[in-house]
């Protein structure tokens, strides 16, 4: 794998990763909702212009451009499994920035995600 390749699936992985912390955040702040036929319209708008709902709908899209052109470069068997460490990014991001547990159990799951990627990519 060259290092631009690298470089292209580390940026996918990594604003794959921020879409999903970003989407956490602005539910957060919306708090629970239920889609009912009195309420959808409002609670649509209120998703639909929560900025960090905005932003992680920004990271998945220019994250898909990315990964297209991570996907010219790189095999699919090799640059899929690497979405994987994206996982173990967010368990960690969760944790640090968003307060949420992290267990033992969390820290082995994504040793053993760690090293499967690793034995993926030196394949």
């Amino acid at each position: 794998m060259t290092p631009i390749s690298a470089a292209l699936l580390l940026a996918a992985i990594a604003l794959g990763s921020a879409a999903q912390l970003l989407l956490k955040a602005g539910t957060n702040a919306i708090g629970h909702f239920a889609f009912t036929l009195d309420n959808a319209l409002p609670v649509a708008l209120r998703v639909a212009m929560e900025p960090r709902i905005l932003a992680g709908v920004g990271c998945y899209g220019v994250s898909l451009v990315i990964w297209i052109m991570a996907l010219s470069r790189v095999e699919v068997s090799v640059a899929y499994p690497m979405l994987s460490i994206g996982f173990a990014l967010n368990a960690v991001l969760a944790w640090w920035l968003l307060g949420e547990a992290f267990s033992v159990q969390r820290l082995i799951g994504i040793a053993i995600i760690i090293v499967g990627v690793f034995i993926v990519a030196r394949s």
